[in-house]
């Protein structure tokens, strides 16, 4: 019999902790992103990476909140360029 608890979505995002860089890892194409009449990239991520400036139409990249899953990276190739976090930075996972 597997004894294991099951953990919910919310309990398992408390055990991921940030060493937030002063820069991003993310950069998006902004000309691209006011082009698409309907950007994946604001539905997709987990985190709420993605917000989109009503005023400007550009989108806000809040990467501190950046989970590294490649979401966007699957999702929105054409104008979303992600690279690792520098060393020593990004999400740190408590648990196995």
């Amino acid at each position: 019999m597997n004894n294991k608890k099951r953990i919910s979505i919310e309990d398992k995002l408390f055990t991921v902790t940030r060493k937030i860089d002063t820069e991003s890892h993310i950069k998006v194409n902004q000309e691209k992103f006011k082009k698409d009449p309907n950007p994946a990239i604001l539905y997709i991520c987990p985190s709420k990476v993605y917000v989109k400036n009503e005023e400007t139409g550009e989108c806000i990249v809040n990467f501190e909140n950046c989970l590294e899953c490649g979401s966007c990276q699957v999702a929105c190739r054409d104008y979303v360029v992600w690279d690792n976090p520098r060393g020593g930075t990004g999400v740190i996972f408590k648990y196995g």
